[in-house]
């Protein structure tokens, strides 16, 4: 990797799953730890002022974005502050930079899958503040990945398929939705994305824009929540859970969260070569690298 590539988040679940496998094939991070309080744009300025990588990977609010359950509107508009400063850093320094985004701008009222070219509809501030960083960063920095991934699964234990398993651990019902769809992704499988994607812009491809990401076979909470709760009594005696299944409009989450969420890949497979892989194929190790940890 000719690049000097900056990672914005590389202590979180996917930035460590990205730096794992670019030590895989020597590709090194710049990787520096955030203030106290986290990034914000006086940080931002004086670290890219200082360092002048040639991209940044923004990783810096993966938690909030992708694993919270919540997170408070003051929190979003902070990061949104943020986001926007780098943008503007990294146009006036001509960089490159990649900024996951998720299947959350969309509103879910479409069954059939979202591509690229679909107007964004999100149903909460979190969506909300999603849109308005994509359009910030489409508007500041030209040079730009917009990289939307449906539902990621990590190994922390306070992310969503940790807080899944407490409930199972706890032997009690839990209610899954039975008509609701996306893509689930193990984070390694979206760190492979993401590098995918960094060794073809090492190669001076200029392929700007917004792309979609999710692993093949779209399914559904109940689906998926089966199919851990199969794959985990491996590691833990389960016998005492129960998954109930319920209509998406039942659940606590039906205002927040898109009821159809399924991403079309096509454009990422043409562009970069890159092809979903089986979100199946990556459980078992998930569910080793969670259980070894807690």
């Amino acid at each position: 990797m000719r690049m000097r590539l900056m990672l914005l988040g590389g202590g979180n679940a996917l930035g460590q799953a990205l730096i794992r496998l670019g030590a895989e094939e020597d590709i090194g991070f710049l990787a520096p730890r955030p203030p106290a309080s986290g990034w914000d744009a006086a940080s931002l300025t004086d670290l890219l002022d200082e360092h002048r990588p040639e991209v940044v990977i923004n990783l810096a609010y993966y938690f909030d974005w992708f694993q919270a359950g919540r997170v408070e509107p003051e929190r979003l508009a902070a990061q949104e502050v943020a986001v926007e400063r780098l943008a503007e850093l990294c146009q006036h320094y001509g960089l490159i930079l990649l900024q996951p985004s998720s299947y959350r701008v969309f509103d879910g009222s479409r069954t059939t899958a979202y591509s690229e070219k679909d107007p964004t509809s999100p149903l909460d501030a979190r969506g909300q503040a999603l849109v308005r960083t994509e359009q910030c960063v489409r508007a500041l920095c030209p040079r730009h990945i917009l990289l939307r991934f449906g539902w990621l699964l990590d190994d922390s234990r306070e992310g969503l398929l940790g807080r899944f398993l407490q409930r199972l651990e706890g032997n009690s019902e839990v209610f899954l939705a039975d008509d609701r769809r996306s893509n689930p992704t193990p984070v390694e499988d979206a760190a492979r994305v993401i590098l995918a994607v960094l060794k073809q812009l090492d190669c001076d491809a200029p392929l700007w824009g917004t792309y979609h990401y999710g692993g093949h076979e779209a399914a559904t909470p109940m689906v998926v929540g089966q199919t851990i709760l199969s794959e985990a009594s491996a590691f833990r005696p389960l016998r005492g859970a129960q998954l109930i299944a319920r209509g998406h409009a039942e659940l606590d989450d039906a205002a927040s969260e898109p009821q159809h969420g399924v991403l079309a890949c096509r454009k990422i497979f043409h562009t970069f070569g890159v092809k979903p892989r089986a979100w199946r194929a990556g459980l078992h190790a998930l569910l080793d690298s969670y259980y070894r940890h807690v």
